[in-house]
């Protein structure tokens, strides 16, 4: 899985929009599949107009608990926006994940000029489920 470093160069030495979405549809292409048992209400994200899943494990360490995300969509360009959620969130600790802001990244690749608002909608809610997950971690 690309890291957000090489999906930032990577989005820094491709010009053309249409080429950026081929890129993200690759990104998504890219993920390892869920399990068809992951592929449930409990694990779907509220507020995306396409079906995305997203599937938290929590490890414990030494700075508190660490998320690891997997997470699959029925669309091709969604499935791209979550890897690069992916890229951004997972296997980061709780903490860090509750005070990272990503839109700093997202203004670096201009997601935000270039997706629709629905989709930005799905994002948003990618990202509140993401924290809702973390903040789960730190109390339990």
């Amino acid at each position: 899985m690309a890291t957000i470093d090489d999906i930032i160069a990577d989005f820094d030495v491709i010009d053309d929009w249409e080429e950026r979405y081929r890129y993200v549809i690759e990104l998504g292409k890219a993920l390892a599949p869920i399990d068809e048992a992951d592929r449930t209400e409990a694990n779907k994200v509220r507020g995306c107009a396409s079906q995305v899943w997203l599937v938290t494990r929590v490890e414990p360490g030494p700075d508190g608990p660490r998320m690891i995300f997997t997470g699959d969509s029925d669309a091709h360009i969604v499935k791209g926006l979550v890897a690069v959620m992916l890229a951004i969130f997972s296997g980061r600790t709780a903490k860090e994940i509750l005070t990272l802001d990503p839109e700093p990244i997202f203004t670096a690749i201009s997601l935000r000029d270039h997706i629709t608002p629905q989709r930005a909608n799905g994002v948003n809610s990618m990202i509140e489920r993401i924290r809702a997950e973390a903040r789960r971690a730190l109390e339990g």
